[in-house]
């Protein structure tokens, strides 16, 4: 603590930092994904995104992370946010981007046993999953606040 007390057993959980992507179509449409996950036990919607690995500029990370897990790209990206996904327990961050005039340009390129489908969506119908408290993935969330804030601020929205 910072008055020097120790807190035993204390743990903190290291994770490299995560970085996520709300890519927005010509079309204005968000490139979604839908995956299981196991712990929540069904298959959500999310942003595209992953770990950063070691040494890996965090802007290649998420542009690597949307190319292979749904076949999209783009040329104009901004970083919107960084945000801690427990500052009491994780000693890492979670970086959005958005990402505009996204494209599919390839294939998937999934790691072995992923399973993604990839699913667009129009701008209104993801604010209204909002609305809805129908997005579970906290730190997604987070970045689609960020992303509709400066879609607005760009009068994209």
């Amino acid at each position: 603590m910072p008055n020097g007390q120790i807190i035993e057993p204390y743990y903190t959980l290291e994770y490299p930092n995560w970085v996520n992507v709300t890519a927005i179509t010509p079309e204005r449409e968000i490139v979604l994904i839908r995956q299981y996950r196991h712990a929540y036990g069904e298959a959500i919607l999310e942003l595209p995104g992953g770990a950063v690995d070691l040494g890996e500029p965090e802007m290649e990370a998420v542009q690597r992370e949307l190319l292979e897990e749904t076949g999209y790209t783009g040329e104009n990206w901004e970083e919107i946010a960084r945000v801690s996904p427990n500052p009491a327990n994780h000693n890492n961050l979670s970086i959005s981007f958005l990402c505009l005039d996204a494209r599919k340009t390839t294939e998937q390129k999934l790691d072995t046993g992923e399973e993604i489908e990839v699913v667009l969506m129009p701008l209104e119908e993801v604010e209204q999953l909002l609305n809805e408290n129908k997005l579970v993935q906290s730190m997604h969330v987070a970045s689609l606040f960020y992303a509709f804030r400066r879609l607005k601020q760009l009068h994209i929205f």
